[in-house]
């Protein structure tokens, strides 16, 4: 072999074993998830920074058993970045503030036209064509359904009352 490239090589070789080590380190659980992952971009992105192994593997397990957490590949660059890109876990349910400025938009315009704040409530027969829900009366709901590929963003939230979120299903 060639200097130039044995060189190389053992220059690659000790970049992969210090990629492996660290991961090792970090991560006391070797998950089937983790294969694939492209490691060697987490490394450097991630490495100059302190983790605590006990809490990581504590963390991994609860996102790794929560049943929202749809993207378990993402549970790793999620906690390496600080559990704040929660794109990363594509989580099939709105947080709090989302469904609260919802509920807040929808009740405020339905108000206006004195209607339900409920889409479907508003447009359908019945005796609650303009009742206003409160906000633990309704329930979170995509417009464009998470199994067909609609997110959970505030663009694709709507409130519905609790029975027609529940009568809708996965239209």
């Amino acid at each position: 072999m060639e200097p130039c490239l044995k060189a190389w090589t053992n220059s690659a070789r000790a970049y992969f074993n210090g990629v492996i080590d660290w991961v090792s380190t970090v991560f006391i659980d070797v998950l089937p998830e983790m294969k694939g992952l492209e490691w060697g971009r987490l490394y450097e992105e991630h490495h100059g920074k302190s983790y605590d192994p006990k809490k990581i593997s504590d963390d991994v397990k609860r996102l790794a058993a929560d049943p929202y957490v749809t993207k378990r590949k993402g549970i790793f660059e999620f906690l390496l970045g600080g559990s704040i890109d929660a794109k990363l876990l594509e989580v099939r349910v709105f947080d709090t503030p989302v469904k609260r400025a919802t509920y807040a938009s929808q009740t405020q315009t339905a108000e206006g036209k004195g209607e339900s704040n409920c889409p479907l409530c508003a447009t359908g027969p019945g005796a609650n064509k303009s009742r206003i829900y409160k906000f633990n009366e309704m329930d979170a709901d995509h417009v464009a359904a998470w199994s067909k590929g609609g997110g959970s963003s505030a663009d694709n939230c709507q409130m519905l009352c609790i029975t027609h979120n529940r009568a809708k299903g996965n239209r």
